[in-house]
């Protein structure tokens, strides 16, 4: 079974994720991908490791998600993955913004390499991601890639997950189910 887990900015769509998780009476494995660049950003980090049981395992996948996935998914075991925008964020770093420029060859490559990858996983996977395109267009071509590069992660995302959940106000929308 995969989930892809959507939201907005603390719109409760890590919280739901790992309550689905919890309630699974699987193992749990998170799969992170933030990197502790700043104070604040370190400060998060200790905050969702606060939040989670200290049985669940942690693997850290800032760029090799596929990868990480293929280690860690088993029968029996629920992985959350928290999450694709950060990921998606790791990877864009090497865009060059010069109009124009392609996108960097090892974002093509993991994404490619996750689609691949999320068909055939056993276990449970639930991807969380945060929905920025319902704002306004973002000036400068990397925030505008960036929200472009999300859509289309989540449109193929959605296209192989059996269950996809859009989560607003801690609440569950489901927007599709198997």
């Amino acid at each position: 079974m995969r989930e892809l887990i959507l939201g907005g900015a603390r719109s409760g769509k890590s919280a739901y994720a790992e309550r689905r998780a919890a309630d699974s009476g699987l193992e749990v494995v998170m799969v992170v991908t933030a990197e502790a660049g700043d104070g604040e950003m370190a400060e998060r980090i200790v905050r969702h490791r606060a939040n989670r049981p200290a049985d669940w395992a942690v693997v850290e996948a800032p760029l090799g998600l596929a990868q990480a996935l293929r280690d860690t998914a088993a029968p029996g075991r629920f992985v959350v993955v928290d999450c694709l925008t950060l990921w998606l964020s790791n990877l864009l770093m090497d865009l060059d913004e010069q109009r124009g420029a392609p996108l960097p060859a090892r974002f093509v490559r993991e994404r490619t390499a996750l689609l691949d990858t999320l068909p055939g996983l056993p276990g449970h996977i639930a991807l969380v991601s945060n929905e920025v395109g319902w704002g306004v267009v973002p000036m400068g071509r990397l925030s505008r890639v960036f929200v472009d590069e999300a859509g289309r992660l989540h449109q193929a995302i959605a296209g192989v997950c059996e269950q996809v959940t859009l989560v607003a106000a801690g609440l569950p929308l489901h927007l599709k189910q198997p």
